[in-house]
């Protein structure tokens, strides 16, 4: 059995659709580059959170300082979190640090990527 495909029969992708492929996938990629960042910064705000609460401290004021020490050497933005902004509690003899804030990022202008990141140093906390 012989297939035969009629003059104006396609296969695979037209150009039209290979075209437009082309500018979403540029476009994810537009966005990744700008996301990855902020996403970086955020985990390492995780683990210099992680370290201040470990290390304790006598009073929520030294741990927001030693979390704005650890943080400038961590290049973590102050315009992004600083101690001031952590919410410090305790759970037993531990520790406990939650936060959180809001990054935008420029698309294109007048748009705008809202993420809300939020975090804790306590384990199985949503």
């Amino acid at each position: 059995m012989k297939h035969t495909h009629g003059k104006f029969s396609q296969r695979g992708i037209s150009f039209f659709g290979l075209l437009i492929l082309g500018i979403v996938l540029a476009l994810l990629v537009i966005v990744g580059l700008r996301v990855v960042p902020t996403v970086t910064e955020y985990m390492e705000i995780i683990k210099t959170a992680k370290k201040v609460a470990a290390d304790g401290g006598e009073s929520p004021a030294v741990i927001r300082r030693n979390f704005d020490l650890a943080a400038s050497a961590a290049y973590i933005g102050s315009d992004t979190i600083q101690g001031k902004d952590l919410e410090i509690t305790k759970n037993g003899d531990k520790v406990v640090i939650r936060f959180a804030y809001d990054k935008e990022i420029p698309l294109v202008d007048p748009v705008f990527l809202l993420i809300k990141y939020k975090g804790t140093t306590e384990v199985g906390y949503r």
